[in-house]
């Protein structure tokens, strides 16, 4: 099968109601409410990953939009999938240029050099896999290896918000309240606001804040001038990537990270649907690499399959892939909007470190409920050892020295859990 393959167009057959596959759709009309519906679902994750990593959140929206295009070319319309800002990449793009928050990353393009080159690495994962198929990652990449790694994305991360996102102990207050608020959205709502936790969570919060700063006096005042002075429409503010060996060496190793991802995001669409999307499980690696590789080059995040669209499509049964089309067309208008760029810069520090909470604790969350789905046997010493050493390896920020090439806590855990289990799986 060649790499595109138009034999059936995607999203060509035409229905009104029901569960709608991913090579059907629904009028156009409503394939436009259902792409905003996306857009939105994935708004607050893909904006706050670029803030925390000091990167330009119209960019990375612009390139979200363009990375979601790729994919769905290089897929073939076959595969329903938005793609957004990684939280992957936060810890080592952190450790790699120095970012120290809050406002922009003034080594961003070090950070740049390394997307590209895991950009490449995961095009060149996707064209093995293409060729020889996805027995191999399977087999090096287990659940309890995934789950752990996953997991310790969100436990590397967790000093963040915690020591450079609350100056005062208002602001601590501060996202005391804004984690409150989205878990008070998350657990007595429903439907699509139950779906935008973050998003909601986030404007409550904000408003909150407001009513206790410029109301109150109790903190600094939030400051809404520069969305007035932004123009409606204008060019991003686009960035060149530097190609340090360091940062490279780094950064690179998120291919892995972001495989296991992909991975799951397909098993997921697979099981929701009854079709089989393995076959396209190389091209889905090939579209996401070079998405990222693109994104990197204009001074966007490195791109990856969401979880949040999962959840959209499971809660509406529609997968059609010509929603996600309409998603990422948006997307790259909303990216030529600097009004849009100052609304979200406008966001208090503490709110957004308050959501960061949530998110990076729900990336942990997110590696053990792997082990749970798969029940992964932790009375296995193999299975115990590995998920064990893997997460302190992670959270303590365990890091290893090649001469002048540091490789941080997310990298030594990824590669010493994949190196682990492969070592204790000898004895079968």
């Amino acid at each position: 099968m060649g790499l595109f393959n138009w034999t059936e167009k995607p999203a060509s057959t035409l229905h009104n109601g029901g569960v709608i596959a991913p090579d059907e759709r629904l009028p156009w009309p409503q394939t436009g409410v259902m792409g905003v519906q996306h857009l939105i679902a994935m708004f607050g994750a893909t904006v706050l990953a670029p803030i925390l990593m000091g990167f330009d959140p119209n960019v990375a929206i612009l390139m979200s939009g363009i990375g979601t295009l790729i994919f769905f070319i290089v897929t073939g319309g076959k595969v329903p999938s938005y793609l957004g800002s990684s939280f992957a990449f936060i810890g080592v793009v952190i450790a790699a240029s120095g970012y120290a928050g809050p406002g922009p990353n003034a080594n961003l393009g070090v950070a740049l050099g390394g997307i590209i080159a895991c950009g490449l690495v995961y095009t060149l994962i996707g064209a093995i896999v293409q060729a020889v198929g996805t027995g191999w990652i399977e087999r090096f990449m287990p659940p309890v290896v995934t789950g752990a790694v996953v997991a310790v994305i969100g436990l590397n991360l967790a000093g963040i918000p915690i020591k450079n996102m609350a100056p005062t102990g208002f602001d601590a207050w501060m996202q005391g309240i804004t984690f409150v608020c989205v878990a008070l959205v998350a657990v007595f709502t429903s439907g699509m606001l139950q779906r935008l936790l973050i998003l909601m969570g986030l404007i409550i919060a904000s408003l909150i804040y407001a009513l206790l700063t410029n109301v109150l006096g109790m903190g600094k005042p939030l400051d809404l001038s520069g969305i007035a002075n932004a123009a409606w429409v204008g060019m991003p503010n686009f960035s060149a990537p530097v190609f340090e060996m360091n940062a490279m060496l780094l950064i690179a190793p998120v291919a892995i990270i972001l495989v296991a991802e992909n991975l799951g995001h397909i098993k997921a669409v697979t099981a929701m649907t009854g079709k089989d999307l393995d076959q396209y499980m190389g091209r889905a690696f090939m579209g996401d690499g070079v998405a990222t590789m693109v994104a990197g080059s204009a001074g966007g995040t490195g791109v990856t399959t969401y979880a949040e669209n999962i959840g959209v499509m499971a809660a509406t049964k529609i997968y059609s892939t010509a929603i996600f089309l309409v998603a990422g067309v948006m997307a790259v208008v909303l990216g030529f909007s600097p009004k849009f760029g100052a609304l979200i810069q406008a966001i208090p520090l503490p709110v957004m470190g308050g959501v960061s909470i949530v998110v990076f604790g729900l990336i942990a969350v997110a590696g053990a409920k792997i082990w749970v789905d798969n029940k992964v046997d932790f009375s296995d010493n193999k299975n115990l050892l590995v998920a064990a050493i893997t997460l302190i390896l992670g959270t303590g920020d365990y890091t290893l020295k090649f001469g002048q090439f540091a490789l941080g806590g997310i990298g030594t855990a990824t590669f010493g859990a994949i190196f682990l289990y492969a070592l204790l799986n000898r004895k079968r």
